[in-house]
Parts: C-alpha cells; structure tokens; sequence
C-alpha cells in the first residue's frame, strides 16, 4: 500500500461540508479509477490534512503522487476540487501550482511485521 499526506488551510466551520463533498465523490467511480482504498481526512489549529491510501496498482516507489496526477484532468475529479475550493486552500499560495505542492514528504515510514 502507498500513501499520500496533502496538506492544507481549512475553517474549522468547514468540516462537515468538506467530509459531506468527499462522502459523495467516494462514492463515485474516482476510488477505483485512481486505486484508492481508503480516505482519512483530519483538521488541526487551522491545518487540513488529507490521507489517502492507494492499492498495489501504483507503481513501486511511488508514494500515490502519480495517481493524483494523472486523475487531476478527470471530470469528476475537477468537480470535486471546484467544490472544496471555497472550503480548502492551499498551505501556501505563492507556490502551488498543483496537488503535488500540498504533499507532505514521507521521511519514516514503519509497518509492523505480519
């Protein structure tokens, strides 16, 4: 499994509008387009934080960023940022230009031994 981290500024008001726009786009077609199997969004002092687990379809030694990327251009997944656009903005908008600005970089990774 692979996993992105996005983060971002969000209102604090903004939650269940924002957990309400992802509990429909999940329901679309889009997880299984981009290999997501699983959401975990989180809201910390003003920050948005936004887990995203992908399957073994992403490429190895891609952390799911490429997924993203190459579902960016989808309708449904321009919808979905249309429609978070009032809620989410970016950490730092002088520099974003894409998702792959608000990605945290993964620096320890541990999984416990089956």
């Amino acid at each position: 499994m692979h996993s992105t981290l996005i983060v971002a500024r969000m209102n604090p008001d903004s939650r269940d509008h924002v957990a309400r726009i992802f509990e429909e786009f999940d329901r679309t077609a889009m997880p299984d387009v981009m290999g997501t199997t699983r959401r975990q969004l989180f809201f910390y002092r003003g920050l948005y934080f936004h887990l995203q687990d992908f399957d073994n379809r992403v490429v190895q030694g891609d952390d799911g960023g490429s997924a993203i990327q190459e579902a960016k251009s989808h309708p449904l997944f321009v919808k979905v940022s249309a429609d978070l656009a009032p809620y989410i903005g970016a950490y730092d908008p002088s520099t974003w230009r894409s998702p792959a600005d608000a990605m945290a970089t993964a620096f320890y990774h541990w999984t416990k031994a089956p």
